[in-house]
């Protein structure tokens, strides 16, 4: 007698177990970011070892910026020169301007003069040829000083652009998390664009589920759920999560989480935000969710 009692407290356990079923199953994953060079040469320092903490903002790699500190002086004393030349082409412009406007009065008073007899018309002729020639010679002094002003500006804007190159020969993270993978090591060239190192924000970690359509008229962005971690690092560990976001379009049930039964059923992928402070959780440990609270 006291054995099948005990046999039917088996029975009722095992039961109940088999009924509390999870809504969604999948695994859980993180944000990951390819932090790449903005710049090229050699890496002076590196400081992104795989499995280390990085704060958002700390420097991680600074790369030689040589060769741009040259080109920064070259174009600086290119642009003096040409900024030198300015007030000096302006000085021209006026000593010129100004022997125009006295040719302009003698061959005024010349022409009264020529009016009444007094002055042969060759000295008129004269007094025109010479301020043909100034104009000539102003025009064209004109015409160089807006393209001086031109180059100017461009050297300006070269110089902007290195500057935003040294700027970005010191790499910064860009979030707080952990170092996944490292691509380079110090001393190494490195271009614009390569990989430096990949990393996570491991806080905020996301599992991610497949619901069935007839599940999804229950779900909603912002809903508290229940998420329960398998494996064995943390196994029956229940934690509460907020569904982030839903996907728009079904999809066969994925491969990593398909029973012989559910090859062909088609689902919709959904990510639950659970926070990761103490670090229990890892990118790929299983994990289920439960839509209702037990």
């Amino acid at each position: 007698m006291r054995v099948s009692i005990s046999l039917l407290f088996m029975l009722l356990f095992s039961g109940c177990h088999r009924n509390d079923k999870a809504d969604g199953y999948g695994n859980f994953e993180a944000t990951e970011i390819i932090v790449s060079a903005e710049s090229s040469g050699r890496l002076l320092r590196f400081d992104a070892e795989e499995g280390a903490t990085l704060q958002k903002g700390m420097v991680t790699a600074v790369i030689d910026t040589t060769q741009l500190h040259y080109s920064k002086m070259q174009l600086k004393a290119e642009r003096e020169a040409l900024e030198a030349k300015q007030p000096g082409l302006g000085a021209k412009i006026s000593v010129l301007q100004a022997e125009r406007s006295n040719l302009m009065r003698d061959r005024a008073r010349y022409r009264r003069l020529l009016s009444e007899g007094a002055v042969p018309s060759r000295q008129l002729e004269e007094f025109e040829n010479r301020i043909t020639v100034l104009d000539r010679q102003i025009g064209s002094l004109e015409t160089e000083y807006p393209g001086l002003s031109g180059d100017i500006r461009a050297r300006s804007a070269r110089l902007a652009q290195i500057d935003d190159q040294i700027i970005k020969s010191v790499v910064k993270n860009p979030v707080t998390g952990v170092v996944l993978a490292r691509y380079a090591e110090p001393g190494e060239l490195a271009s614009s664009g390569k990989a430096l190192y990949r990393i996570a924000d491991l806080e905020r970690i996301y599992l991610r589920v497949y619901l069935s359509g007839a599940q999804l008229s229950g779900v909603k962005i912002g809903q508290q759920v229940e998420v329960e971690v398998d494996g064995a690092q943390g196994a029956g560990t229940v934690l509460h999560g907020t569904i982030s976001w839903i996907s728009a379009k079904a999809e066969f049930t994925p491969k990593i989480i398909q029973t012989k039964e559910e090859r062909v059923s088609m689902v919709y992928a959904v990510k639950v935000l659970v926070p990761n402070r103490d670090g229990l959780l890892r990118i790929g440990m299983p994990g289920e969710v439960r839509l209702q609270k037990r």
